[in-house]
């Protein structure tokens, strides 16, 4: 399985802020020691879904979009289901910060999961750099790792 974690960004050559770029591709890193792990921008909803749609391979990418509106999972229930998900087969995982003006109904129904981080807004790159945080934090929970330690 592979996991990419995306956010739409307007700015798509530069993360506006170093160390919130920087604290992503961190924890990105870190979980690519566990399955392969990608971080990136595109410029729109649209591009982010037209590239979903040329990842699909053997199994049609799994698509986890970051919406206020959507499930909201413990660190372990995530890993639950990230382990779901690699166990039957996915291939392909992509985590999602959208638009500022939030996802399309078309984008949300595609979606395999609406996730949502909490009732508080974050700033995308903040959110992007949790999402990465909490993909990295299932990984090691999944592995018996004891970065977690049930906390």
């Amino acid at each position: 399985m592979k996991i990419w974690v995306a956010a739409i960004s307007q700015s798509r050559s530069r993360a506006k802020s170093a160390a919130t770029a920087e604290l992503t591709e961190h924890f990105v890193d870190m979980a690519s020691k566990y399955v392969p792990c990608e971080s990136l921008l595109h410029p729109s909803e649209a591009a982010l879904l037209s590239w979903v749609e040329r990842l699909a391979g053997r199994t049609v990418p799994h698509l986890i979009l970051l919406d206020s509106r959507g499930r909201q999972f413990s660190s372990e229930e995530f890993a639950t289901h990230l382990g779901g998900l690699r166990d039957s087969g996915c291939q392909t995982v992509v985590l999602s910060i959208g638009p500022a003006d939030g996802w399309s109904k078309a984008a949300r129904d595609r979606a395999g999961l609406l996730l949502s981080l909490g009732r508080m807004t974050l700033p995308h790159e903040l959110a992007k750099a949790v999402v990465a945080e909490q993909v990295y934090r299932a990984l090691t929970i999944l592995a018996g790792h004891p970065y977690h330690c049930g906390h």
